[in-house]
């Protein structure tokens, strides 16, 4: 799995009851998301982009509450590649103690931005996400 994210859980970004709230959880998933993609060979650079991906599918677990002061790093790598769509798994831990904090598993589809239609993965893509692929799916062990 590789980094895709570092981040710290601010004060403002924590609920009535001082733990990290859910709608941050998904935001840092999200820009972990993207580079996670970027590794994968997707272009960023709006100016590029003539195909992109649709979420299709979150499945977030919460393991253990994360409050202000933690730092954070995500840790990503791709579970499953299929034929237009791909699942990408995300794990969120403490650094502190280096506890998993939470997990995110996101089933993805490739999409033509034009024609707003599902098409295949691209060969750049398969070729660097599979070495980013992860044996036995996201366990929690953190490789």
């Amino acid at each position: 799995m590789m980094e895709t994210y570092r981040g710290v859980v601010h004060p403002w970004l924590c609920d009535i009851m001082g733990h990290l709230t859910t709608r941050h959880y998904i935001a840092m998933f999200d820009d972990a998301s993207y580079h996670l993609a970027h590794a994968c060979g997707v272009a960023i650079d709006p100016r590029e982009r003539k195909t992109g991906f649709v979420d299709v599918k979150l499945e977030m677990d919460f393991i253990a509450e994360l409050q202000a002061g933690a730092l954070i790093i995500i840790k990503s790598g791709i579970k499953r590649l299929g034929g237009k769509s791909f699942t990408a798994y995300h794990e969120m831990r403490n650094l502190a103690d280096d506890s998993l904090a939470a997990t995110l598993h996101a089933t993805s589809v490739a999409f033509d931005l034009e024609t707003r239609k599902a098409i295949a993965l691209s060969p750049t893509f398969r070729d660097k996400a599979a070495p980013l692929t992860i044996e036995g799916g996201g366990d929690g062990s953190g490789d």
